[in-house]
């Protein structure tokens, strides 16, 4: 069995490669052995039949041996439990030997006894740094529902979904502490800055700590000769770029998902925005360099400092920090990849007799190299609200709209518009309805009605107990008018007729606002039922149950639906590897059946 071990390395490798390579190992035996058995083989015959004869005889006990070893090495992997099974050319290791084969996230933690003392080494740790500590850590009840609700989404009531403490940090050392002290009690701890998230994000299922990063909002340095900046995680993307043009700077940083978002949220949710066509989405090299407390509290820097607009040096950690949700560490500082503003931009909007005709244009414009920056689809109903809320100070043609944004040379601006007029004609729509405009002031004036697009829904749905569930799917281009068309169906058919869609059409994203009456648990269950058939509808074509809102405990169940078991056990791995103790924003992300708040 020893000469067995030995020899099913090279046994096994000559027999899972093509004949070649086990004759070739055969031949190189041959010839490595016959020399030295030359010199000692008795001269009993003629030189060439004395040496054909010993040839044949090594030949034929080298392949005597090699199906020996063969047969032993068979017989040798047979006995061991049928741990390494033969699958053609693969060896697959059962889950048995793979530590995390299934791994399991634990919700265990500290006791009311225990979190009433880390608020109270909360409270000692901000005095010892000369604070007065009610300037940083609350229980007030107000906060603390703020932080339980979600008004994005579909939560109506906090109740068992709010923090037990609100402590506001103000740098990399402050949020280190929290996360200490968070430890030594095992509390969970939720990240929060703009509250903005759309999937429960930051509410808290088994309370804990929220950290709440919104004073976290300075910028440490600023590169213009290299296109980048230092934040705090904390800042909004708004901020940003509103510092940028205060200094005198033709650079912005091009992520846009909406008012309010900062720069530690859109990372958390791997987010994106109507620029996607042209600058991409979180997922590219957008963030050059991450500074993140782990969950043991030490410090990494993702890229080490660096903030060369490219590195090969390992891996990128910064990837897997990226739509990790806040549950592998908390994200404080980051350095930021910005773009030039292009000299010269405009803005159009057309209406057409349908999405289909919509989509076909925006397939067109794509195909034909046209240098746009944003194309979003209206569905009609989306037109009516922002009509009927008069946000706008204007009127929109009441049909399935596409907003374009463009940007460029005055000479590549000037023939995107040919283009986009072209194409809007060719597929129904009418020339005349086609707008297109370079001046800032006025162009500000028509894009208004796509950033009115959200308030426009809520200010036309106001009822009491009324709510706007809004949630995102994203599909290949090609289907995109397929998913609005069952949607639109859908949403009729179920008596949610106030539903109205607006999507990034440029990448496939779609997004619809469903205004429900939350208090009715009737109409609760029929829209969660919706959004649920939107998902698989999106799956079934290629798609995703998430196109930049992310998973949150909204769309865990469809996450299990759209990745392979394998992936989510890896993605646990390595929440385990960094997090054992599940202490970063559990109950978020990663499908677990104990992923519920305990009573």
């Amino acid at each position: 069995m020893v000469f067995a071990r030995r020899f099913s390395a090279r046994a096994f490798g000559a027999a899972r490669g093509p004949s070649t390579s086990a004759t070739s190992s055969t031949c190189r035996l041959l010839t490595t052995s016959a020399p030295r058995q030359n010199v000692s083989a008795p001269n009993t015959g003629s030189a060439s039949g004395s040496a054909s004869a010993t040839a044949g005889s090594y030949r034929n006990l080298a392949l005597g041996l090699l199906a020996v070893g063969l047969g032993a090495n068979a017989y040798y992997l047979s006995q061991r439990d049928s741990k390494l099974q033969l699958d053609g050319p693969k060896a697959v290791i059962s889950s048995g030997e793979y530590s995390y084969s299934n791994p399991q996230l634990p919700f265990e933690y500290g006791s009311k006894q225990d979190f009433e003392a880390a608020i109270e080494e909360l409270k000692a740790y901000f005095t010892s740094q000369g604070e007065a500590w009610d300037d940083f850590v609350t229980t007030d009840e107000d906060e603390l529902e703020r932080r339980g609700l979600d008004e994005n989404g579909h939560r109506s009531s906090s109740e068992g979904t709010k923090p037990s403490v609100a402590v506001y940090v103000r740098d990399t050392p402050d949020v280190q502490q929290v996360i200490r002290i968070a430890n030594k009690y095992r509390m969970p701890i939720v990240p929060f800055s703009g509250g903005t998230s759309l999937e429960g994000h930051y509410i808290a299922p088994f309370a804990g700590i929220s950290i709440d990063m919104s004073r976290m909002d300075k910028v440490i340095a600023f590169h213009p000769a290299d296109g980048d900046i230092v934040v705090q995680a904390g800042i909004g993307w708004e901020t940003v770029n509103q510092y940028c043009a205060k200094n005198g700077n033709q650079l912005f940083f091009p992520l846009d998902p909406g008012p309010g978002a900062t720069i530690g949220g859109m990372i958390g949710t791997g987010c994106s925005g109507t620029n996607a066509v042209r600058y991409g989405t979180a997922r590219g090299e957008h963030f050059l360099d991450m500074k993140v407390v782990l969950a043991n509290g030490e410090i990494i820097s993702t890229r080490g400092g660096g903030r060369a607009r490219k590195s090969s040096a390992g891996f990128d950690i910064g990837k897997i920090i990226v739509g990790a949700e806040g549950t592998l560490g908390i994200v404080t500082e980051v350095t930021l990849r910005l773009a030039p503003k292009m000299p010269s931009d405009a803005v159009a909007v057309a209406s057409f007799p349908n999405v289909e005709a919509a989509s076909q244009t925006v397939n067109e414009i794509l195909l034909s190299g046209v240098p746009v920056q944003c194309i979003e689809l209206l569905d009609y109903k989306m037109i009516q609200s922002i009509n009927e809320s008069n946000l706008c100070g204007r009127k929109y043609d009441e049909k399935d709209s596409l907003f374009f944004k463009l940007s460029g040379g005055e000479a590549a601006v000037a023939e995107a518009k040919e283009a986009i007029t072209r194409a809007s004609v060719k597929f129904g729509a009418r020339r005349e309805s086609v707008e297109f405009e370079t001046d800032k002031e006025r162009a500000a004036k028509i894009w208004e009605g796509r950033k009115a697009a959200l308030w426009a829904v809520a200010a036309t749905n106001e009822a009491p107990g009324v709510k706007v569930w809004t949630t995102d799917v994203c599909v290949p281009i090609s289907a995109l008018p397929r998913l609005v068309r069952e949607s639109q169906k859908d949403f009729q058919e179920s008596g949610l007729t106030g539903t109205a869609i607006v999507g990034h059409a440029g990448d496939g994203n779609f997004h619809a606002l469903i205004p429900f009456n939350a208090s009715d648990p009737k109409e609760l269950q029929t829209t969660t039922e919706v959004v649920g058939r939107l998902c698989e509808r999106a799956q079934k074509l290629q798609g995703t149950c998430t196109g930049e809102h992310g998973v949150g405990m909204g769309k865990i169940e469809y996450l299990e639906k759209e990745l392979p078991a394998a992936t989510i056990r890896v993605m646990k791995a390595i929440k385990l590897a960094l997090d054992p103790n599940n202490l970063l924003n559990p109950g978020k992300l990663y499908p677990h059946p104990a992923a519920t708040a305990s009573s």
